[in-house]
């Protein structure tokens, strides 16, 4: 085994060392003057030999102070690099992540930027599903899932509530009806996604009451379905926080601050997954996100 002198005392004189000043070593070390001057006699008698000439104002070091000092700082960068390398090569390497192309295109596109520059170790792969069934956690480790939560066999963390909002383009409102009440829905082409019942549960929150069957088109694909809406061809039901950035730069427009509590955004892994620093660093990244926004 090594006869090492302490560890502590070895690093007290090295910043000691290196500042020649026992006041900014402790000030370095967040310990007191009195501390790093302990430890350095400590270790000048293990040695059997002084490492510094103490003069008025000044310190010096002896033969043996200059003699050990680049070896320990040789060694302390050494340790430094090696446990760095150790720690980015944890949180490095593949993370696959699924989710559906609406969320990814309307809401992740514009923050990814801040995951690559604060994680540029981790190879981040995306997968684009609409299609539930393919939300597994066979083939990647996380995912972004649209629904209740409560799923079984896996881990899940609220990330965005998405509740629902009529949207349309200001130019549907100067090339057709006014939408002056939430009746006047019906006087444009609704456009809806698989779920036909949702602007019907819209319309009976609103207070519509609704005597025959709704009409509209059909578009399964919300970006298409927005990009419909963004043109001008119709009415849609949104969530909100997905298209914040087309409320904030106008090119779409929410006629009624009447929302229809639906469905969540959350971010699902395996049990246990968390352990894997890849797998929290981009977990706890979309939950700041998401506060963020």
């Amino acid at each position: 085994m090594y006869k090492f002198p302490s560890l502590n005392s070895l690093r007290f004189f090295e910043a000691a060392g290196r500042h020649l000043s026992f006041t900014r070593a402790a000030e370095e070390l967040n310990v007191t003057q009195a501390a790093v001057s302990h430890q350095i006699k400590a270790l000048e008698q293990k040695l059997g030999a002084p490492l510094f000439r103490r003069a008025k104002r000044k310190l010096h070091l002896t033969d043996e102070g200059r003699f050990l000092l680049p070896a320990l700082r040789d060694s302390f960068e050494r340790i430094d690099a090696a446990t760095d390398l150790l720690a980015r090569g944890l949180s490095s390497g593949v993370l696959s992540v699924m989710l559906r192309p609406f969320f990814a295109s309307r809401w992740l596109s514009t923050r990814l930027y801040r995951f690559w520059q604060r994680y540029p170790d981790i190879d981040l792969r995306l997968h684009h599903t609409a299609e539930s069934t393919e939300l597994t956690l066979e083939h990647n480790d996380v995912n972004v899932r649209w629904g209740t939560g409560g799923w079984s066999d896996v881990e899940c963390d609220l990330l965005l509530e998405a509740h629902m909002t009529p949207v349309c383009s200001p130019k549907l409102l100067t090339d057709g009806p006014a939408l002056n009440s939430p009746a006047d829905v019906l006087h444009h082409v609704m456009l809806h996604d698989g779920e036909y019942d949702m602007w019907a549960h819209w319309l009976e929150i609103a207070g519509v009451e609704v005597t025959s069957p709704l009409g509209g088109q059909f578009i399964d694909d919300a970006n298409v379905r927005m990009e419909s809406v963004i043109e001008g061809r119709g009415i849609a039901l949104a969530p909100v926080p997905l298209v914040a950035d087309d409320l904030a730069t106008g090119r779409v427009i929410a006629p009624f601050d009447i929302e229809l509590a639906h469905r969540a955004y959350y971010v699902v892994y395996a049990p246990g997954a968390l352990e894997q620093p890849r797998v929290r660093a981009f977990r706890d990244w979309l939950l700041e996100e998401a506060g963020r926004s």
